[in-house]
Protein backbone atom coordinates (compact mmCIF):
# COMPACT_ATOMS: atom_id res chain seq x y z
CA UNK A 1 0.00 0.00 0.00
CA UNK A 2 3.03 2.11 0.91
CA UNK A 3 3.97 2.11 -2.99
CA UNK A 4 0.53 2.88 -3.83
CA UNK A 5 -0.05 5.73 -1.41
CA UNK A 6 3.27 7.93 -3.29
CA UNK A 7 2.20 7.42 -7.35
CA UNK A 8 0.02 4.98 -9.33
CA UNK A 9 2.25 1.49 -10.18
CA UNK A 10 1.51 -0.65 -12.95
CA UNK A 11 0.99 -4.03 -12.31
CA UNK A 12 4.46 -5.08 -13.63
CA UNK A 13 5.89 -2.64 -11.66
CA UNK A 14 4.39 -3.69 -8.25
CA UNK A 15 5.37 -7.63 -9.07
CA UNK A 16 8.89 -6.66 -9.82
CA UNK A 17 9.50 -4.65 -6.72
CA UNK A 18 7.47 -6.83 -4.48
CA UNK A 19 8.74 -10.49 -5.66
CA UNK A 20 11.87 -9.74 -3.63
CA UNK A 21 10.13 -9.80 -0.29
CA UNK A 22 6.95 -11.69 -0.92
CA UNK A 23 6.33 -15.49 -2.55
CA UNK A 24 4.70 -15.61 -5.85
CA UNK A 25 0.90 -16.55 -4.39
CA UNK A 26 0.49 -14.44 -2.00
CA UNK A 27 1.80 -11.50 -3.91
CA UNK A 28 -1.15 -12.48 -6.95
CA UNK A 29 -3.62 -12.83 -4.71
CA UNK A 30 -2.33 -9.05 -2.73
CA UNK A 31 -2.09 -7.29 -6.29
CA UNK A 32 -5.64 -9.17 -7.62
CA UNK A 33 -7.41 -7.77 -4.37
CA UNK A 34 -6.05 -4.52 -4.91
CA UNK A 35 -7.57 -4.62 -8.84
CA UNK A 36 -10.99 -5.54 -7.74
CA UNK A 37 -10.82 -2.59 -4.98
CA UNK A 38 -9.87 -0.82 -7.96
CA UNK A 39 -6.52 0.58 -5.75
CA UNK A 40 -4.35 -0.57 -8.29
CA UNK A 41 -5.33 0.15 -12.12
CA UNK A 42 -2.67 -0.05 -15.18
CA UNK A 43 -4.96 2.39 -17.32
CA UNK A 44 -5.37 5.13 -14.20
CA UNK A 45 -1.20 4.20 -14.08
CA UNK A 46 -0.91 4.51 -18.58
CA UNK A 47 -3.16 8.27 -17.68
CA UNK A 48 -1.61 8.99 -14.75
CA UNK A 49 2.24 8.65 -16.39
CA UNK A 50 1.63 10.40 -20.09
CA UNK A 51 0.30 13.38 -18.32
CA UNK A 52 3.71 13.54 -15.78
CA UNK A 53 5.35 13.34 -18.85
CA UNK A 54 3.80 15.30 -21.50
CA UNK A 55 4.03 18.21 -19.08
CA UNK A 56 8.06 17.65 -18.92
CA UNK A 57 7.77 17.75 -22.51
CA UNK A 58 7.95 14.15 -23.48
CA UNK A 59 6.56 12.85 -27.05
CA UNK A 60 4.00 10.13 -27.36
CA UNK A 61 6.23 7.85 -29.00
CA UNK A 62 9.33 8.01 -26.00
CA UNK A 63 5.93 8.03 -23.84
CA UNK A 64 4.36 4.70 -25.46
CA UNK A 65 7.71 2.97 -25.07
CA UNK A 66 7.94 3.44 -21.86
CA UNK A 67 4.88 2.53 -20.50
CA UNK A 68 5.23 -0.87 -22.73
CA UNK A 69 8.72 -1.17 -20.39
CA UNK A 70 6.64 -1.09 -17.88
CA UNK A 71 3.90 -3.71 -18.60
CA UNK A 72 0.78 -1.57 -19.73
CA UNK A 73 -1.13 -3.14 -22.25
CA UNK A 74 -1.50 -1.50 -25.89
CA UNK A 75 -5.24 -0.22 -25.26
CA UNK A 76 -4.17 1.32 -22.01
CA UNK A 77 -1.41 3.18 -24.27
CA UNK A 78 -3.77 4.34 -26.62
CA UNK A 79 -6.36 5.56 -24.52
CA UNK A 80 -4.17 7.76 -22.41
CA UNK A 81 -2.40 8.83 -25.59
CA UNK A 82 -5.47 10.56 -27.06
CA UNK A 83 -6.84 11.32 -23.55
CA UNK A 84 -4.53 13.13 -21.82
CA UNK A 85 -3.82 16.07 -24.49
CA UNK A 86 -7.59 16.83 -24.77
CA UNK A 87 -8.15 16.99 -20.97
CA UNK A 88 -4.97 19.07 -20.64
CA UNK A 89 -6.62 21.10 -23.82
CA UNK A 90 -3.62 20.79 -25.96
CA UNK A 91 -1.75 19.20 -28.94
CA UNK A 92 1.00 16.66 -28.95
CA UNK A 93 2.13 19.54 -31.71
CA UNK A 94 2.07 21.83 -29.28
CA UNK A 95 3.87 20.05 -27.02
CA UNK A 96 6.95 19.57 -29.51
CA UNK A 97 6.81 23.03 -30.45
CA UNK A 98 6.93 24.43 -26.70
CA UNK A 99 10.19 22.05 -26.06
CA UNK A 100 11.87 23.29 -29.13
CA UNK A 101 10.78 26.59 -28.52
CA UNK A 102 12.56 26.23 -24.88
CA UNK A 103 15.74 24.36 -26.08
CA UNK A 104 16.37 26.79 -29.06
CA UNK A 105 14.62 29.89 -28.75
CA UNK A 106 12.70 31.78 -31.70
CA UNK A 107 15.98 32.11 -33.98
CA UNK A 108 15.35 29.94 -37.11
CA UNK A 109 18.36 27.28 -37.97
CA UNK A 110 21.28 28.75 -39.07
CA UNK A 111 22.13 25.70 -41.22
CA UNK A 112 21.15 21.89 -42.42
CA UNK A 113 23.01 20.73 -39.40
CA UNK A 114 21.54 23.09 -37.18
CA UNK A 115 17.88 22.15 -38.46
CA UNK A 116 19.32 18.40 -38.30
CA UNK A 117 20.29 19.04 -34.61
CA UNK A 118 16.39 19.98 -33.86
CA UNK A 119 15.21 17.25 -35.95
CA UNK A 120 17.16 14.67 -33.72
CA UNK A 121 16.41 16.72 -30.28
CA UNK A 122 12.35 16.08 -31.05
CA UNK A 123 13.08 12.77 -32.35
CA UNK A 124 14.97 11.81 -29.15
CA UNK A 125 12.24 13.58 -26.61
CA UNK A 126 9.53 11.14 -28.83
CA UNK A 127 7.98 13.13 -31.70
CA UNK A 128 7.89 11.39 -34.20
CA UNK A 129 8.57 12.59 -38.47
CA UNK A 130 4.87 15.04 -38.25
CA UNK A 131 7.57 17.40 -36.35
CA UNK A 132 9.75 17.64 -39.23
CA UNK A 133 6.71 20.73 -39.87
CA UNK A 134 7.85 22.32 -36.62
CA UNK A 135 11.65 23.40 -37.63
CA UNK A 136 11.51 26.13 -40.30
CA UNK A 137 13.19 25.81 -43.23
CA UNK A 138 17.03 27.36 -43.63
CA UNK A 139 17.07 29.78 -46.44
Amino acid sequence: MNLLARREHSLTELKRKLSQRFDTEELDAALEKLAEENLQSDERFAQSFTRERMLRGVGPLRIESELRQRGVQSVFIDQALVAVPQEERTTWREVAQYVLQRKFGDAPPIDLSDKARRLRFLGYRGFGEESAGLVPDVY
